[in-house]
């Protein structure tokens, strides 16, 4: 059992969790993920790392209500405990193969579209603790939906805040403000946009006129988590991939966007329909 000793809402519908995995927090990277379990009868759900403590022996979780079995896990109280909290899975990010002299020699920009900035928090906080020069871009529908904007300030040399509605930040959206950044003469050598698909595909479009490598994660695609489902089956340069194994992170530039974006939304009618039989019998 995985015992949850942190619990915190970071917003109304988003829920961070610190649990007990002392095995899957000494060999998590930033850009994997885990699949848990919130009871015996529970679905498997994979969910991105957030982050990671070697020394305390725990893992972050964060989990947006949406659904039926995420409603379950938000659910979960501190002491009480997931059945399964399995992981780490997928592939790590590239730059971990880098050595420090290697990182240290570029500069990162990280575009995280509201809970994507979770994913994002990792591995910006690991290029931080090696001395890389980091800029973050968070975007999020208005100020009661942003998250982690001070954790992420903590850990990156500067932050930019974009919300639809102008209550926090910039009004606008994220690719403006990546647009403006490239128009002023900032440089950077590597971008990663977190969030989703929809936004991650025009983040490529804006990125692509100035030659700016982009990596994206595809995590939202994963069901099973395993390659067993097929679920998260994408194209990738013309190649069939799977986000769960193969990534979740790719070349932005090969993935097909419309495939993906088509494949994910296969199952919300299903999901809106568990979570309505879910509601009923907590009755709310």
């Amino acid at each position: 059992m995985y015992r949850i000793v942190k619990k915190e809402f970071l917003t109304p519908i988003i829920c961070m969790m610190e649990v007990e995995a002392p095995r899957l927090a000494s060999s998590a990277q930033p850009g994997q993920f885990l699949i848990v379990r919130a009871h015996e009868k529970g679905e498997r759900i994979p969910l991105t790392i957030c982050d990671y403590n070697r020394e305390k022996g725990t893992v972050t979780i964060v989990t947006q209500i949406v659904g039926a079995s995420s409603r379950q896990i938000c659910h979960l109280e501190e002491g009480e405990s997931f059945v399964d909290f399995v992981g780490p899975l997928g592939q790590p990010s590239e730059f971990i193969h880098m050595n420090d002299e290697e990182l240290r020699g570029k500069r990162f920009i990280f575009i995280a579209g509201g809970l994507g900035t979770a994913p994002v928090y990792p591995q910006v906080k690991y290029l931080h603790s090696r001395g890389v020069k980091v800029d973050v871009i968070i975007g999020a529908k208005g100020k009661d939906f942003l998250i982690m904007e001070d954790r992420m300030r903590a850990v990156c040399d500067n932050l930019y805040i974009c919300t639809d509605d102008g209550t926090a930040g910039k009004k606008g959206l994220v690719t403006d403000m990546l647009k403006e950044l490239l128009d002023s003469g900032e440089k950077y050598d590597q971008s990663v946009a977190i969030g989703p698909m929809i936004m991650m595909k025009f983040v490529m479009l804006a990125a692509k006129p100035y030659g700016l490598p982009l990596i994206v994660s595809l995590n939202t695609l994963m069901v099973d988590g395993t390659g067993m489902c097929g679920a998260c089956r994408v194209t990738i340069g013309g190649k069939t991939k799977f986000a769960c194994v193969d990534g979740p992170e790719f070349d932005a530039y090969l993935v097909d966007f419309d495939e993906a974006m088509r494949r994910q939304g296969m199952y919300k009618n299903i999901e809106k329909e568990a979570d309505h039989k879910c509601r009923i019998g907590l009755g709310e």
